[in-house]
């Protein structure tokens, strides 16, 4: 039978799931056994799992589960060097250099364990098969609105939370706002991310201006950018992006003061926004990268987190599909996740 563990998340401020109390009775009614770990963080209470079926560990006790469960988490592991012999489902972010990816690749290694990736998992047409993409994008502009309302009193964004639904973080940036309407950009407006960053600031009532490939295909410069109050930029870095504000943009005439970077590639080559060189905190979500006029960066990487409930609910959703084939693990989205991980580990 096959055994799928869910993890509690051990990253600070996450508390997210991928798996809602709904999705873990179909996985159950499917013949998949499931334990469910207590976590003092979870946004969906562990009761919804029990009621469904599930069986219940303690928290983080997951490097002790049978060496046949599959353990199912969305962030990072501990960074404790420890081998991995499990089959882990989660976002690796291990396959793009990055420093602390090879050091999970050598842990799986060393284990003998292997690594689904969250962000590999696709269709046949290599299309991902779930993603948090909206709420991030929705999250990152919501955010970005915050760093330019600090900026109207010469302050820098003060740090940000979880809220416990989207109504309320509208609810609080309308009384922020009190009628103000900056411009805004939005390049990769069609995409989930900017999907999302455009119907939160359409939401406050800002007349939004959404750019996509085809609006970027000459590579710029774009003084357009320059000419609005607030650039949300959801294109992820990769050989061929163009800069969309580039360091020269400091010191050029400009309205530009607030830049949200939902793609968060700041450590990137090819990174689109040059003026800023590392992702920003929840307690500092803006750092200014130029005084007069000032420019502010918001670069959070887990933007989805601020709206847990319903970043999870979405994606749990989407994801429900791929899991209840896990009795193939060879095959489908499995089985090109599994391909990626081989490729990878032989890198390491």
């Amino acid at each position: 039978m096959t055994h799928l563990w869910l993890r509690a998340e051990q990253r600070a401020h996450e508390e997210r799931v991928g798996l809602t109390p709904e999705g873990a009775a179909a996985l159950i009614k499917a013949g998949i056994r499931l334990t469910v770990e207590e976590s003092s963080v979870r946004a969906i209470p562990l009761q919804g799992y029990i009621e469904a079926g599930a069986e219940v560990a303690p928290e983080n006790s997951w490097p002790k589960a049978p060496q046949d469960a599959i353990i199912f988490g969305l962030k990072e592991l501990p960074d404790d060097g420890t081998p991995l012999p499990h089959r882990h489902i989660m976002f690796g972010h291990a396959y793009k250099g990055q420093f602390s990816g090879k050091a999970l690749l050598k842990r799986f290694k060393a284990g003998g364990g292997t690594l689904y990736d969250l962000e590999y998992l696709v269709d046949e047409t290599g299309r991902r098969v779930a993603a948090f993409g909206y709420w991030a994008g929705f999250a990152g502009a919501a955010v970005t609105l915050k760093t330019w309302l600090a900026q109207q009193s010469g302050a820098l964004c003060p740090p940000v939370g979880a809220y416990p639904n989207k109504d309320a973080l509208l609810s609080e940036l309308s009384a922020e706002l009190k009628g103000q309407t900056p411009s805004a950009i939005v390049i990769g407006a069609l995409g989930r991310v900017g999907t999302g960053a455009s119907d939160l600031l359409q939401a406050m009532g800002l007349t939004v201006t959404k750019w996509d490939m085809a609006e970027t295909a000459g590579g710029g410069p774009f003084p357009e950018i320059l000419a609005h109050d607030i650039f949300i930029n959801c294109i992820l870095a990769r050989p061929g992006t163009p800069q969309f504000v580039p360091l020269s943009a400091k010191e050029a005439p400009r309205t530009l003061t607030a830049i949200g970077d939902v793609a968060c590639d700041p450590d990137s080559d090819y990174n689109p926004i040059p003026v800023y060189s590392e992702a920003t905190t929840w307690e500092a979500p803006a750092l200014r990268v130029h005084d007069t006029p000032p420019l502010d960066v918001m670069a959070i990487d887990n933007l989805p987190s601020m709206l847990p409930r319903e970043s999870s609910e979405d994606f749990a959703a989407q994801l429900l599909p791929s899991l209840l084939t896990l009795g193939a693990l060879e095959e489908g989205v499995w089985g090109r996740a599994k391909a990626d991980f081989n490729t990878h580990i032989k890198e390491v």
